[in-house]
């Protein structure tokens, strides 16, 4: 009797902790950058994994084209753009083509070889990242690591800090 009651909680507790790795978002579970393919501006090349820099920090930035918030993000992110030239930025949004070819050409995205924006066709993102507020911002070591995330506004001195970027 005994022994099947340790066998029982034993086989309970596995239960319990397979659960609780199941409810987390898929980025906890794998902290790396995940298996994207992203359609850029020109609505006809694909921006996938495989196209990142290697070895080159990578901000993930995934917004709304209509949000005031993420639309105050990109304003401050092109101010502080000298800062984060070694950083290589991926800015996606799930939302129609058309709104964020708009955003990207509101904020002439194009004049900066670190930005790449791209269409998440696919509304990968966002349960990837279990979002509930935008911007959100995913950083990621030159190694592919996962340093954080962030949802809402981030001052850029915080963004810097999260890549030991002096100011």
């Amino acid at each position: 009797m005994k022994l099947s009651f340790v066998f029982i909680s034993l086989l309970f507790s596995f239960f319990l902790n397979a659960q609780t790795d199941s409810l987390q978002p898929p980025y906890k579970r794998f902290p790396t950058p995940p298996p994207f393919k992203l359609l850029m501006t020109d609505s006809s090349t694909f921006f996938t994994k495989a196209d990142l820099k290697k070895k080159t920090p990578l901000m993930i930035m995934v917004f709304s084209p209509d949000c005031d918030h993420c639309k105050k993000e990109t304003e401050e992110l092109i101010k502080n753009i000298d800062r984060f030239k070694k950083i290589q930025i991926l800015l996606t949004t799930w939302l129609p083509f058309d709104q964020m070819k708009k955003f990207y050409e509101e904020f002439q995205l194009s004049r900066f070889e670190n930005i790449t924006v791209a269409w998440d066709k696919s509304f990968f993102f966002v349960p990837f990242y279990a979002l509930k507020n935008l911007p959100f911002l995913a950083f990621y070591d030159k190694e592919g690591k996962l340093i954080s995330v962030f949802q809402g506004n981030l001052s850029m001195d915080k963004v810097a800090e999260r890549f030991g970027i002096d100011k």
